[in-house]
């Protein structure tokens, strides 16, 4: 069965530096600091679930995944998920922050539109 999906209006404050930390995996840590930056400035839009994985090149993670079955306990609990966080790179989508929320998303409405950030 489907569960509505909510979710708070903007990222909470921990997410940019959990993003920050995953972008310095891919970046010099300037070019990660002003990825950061941007994406706390960027509009909050929405993209279709499938879509974002599609241009993100990522597999789903499984639902027997600890942070992605806590994800899909707050949705089953109707709890707000953040918005997830993105940066266009080349031809794929890096999804910085907000990778468990996802492919909790994904495993209950493929085709549910999901608010993000993305630079």
């Amino acid at each position: 069965m489907a569960h509505e999906i909510f979710w708070l209006p903007e990222p909470e404050a921990h997410n940019y530096p959990a993003a920050l930390s995953y972008l310095q995996l891919l970046y010099p840590l300037e070019a990660a600091t002003a990825l950061t930056e941007k994406l706390k400035a960027a509009p909050v839009v929405s993209f279709k679930a499938k879509d974002i994985f599609r241009a993100s090149g990522l597999s789903l993670m499984g639902v027997s995944n600890f942070h992605v079955e806590k994800d899909r306990a707050k949705i089953a609990a109707a709890k707000k998920l953040s918005p997830i966080l993105l940066v266009r790179n080349e031809n794929r989508v890096v999804i910085a922050d907000g990778y468990h929320r996802l492919c909790a998303v994904y495993s209950v409405d493929e085709d549910a539109l999901v608010p993000c950030k993305i630079v």
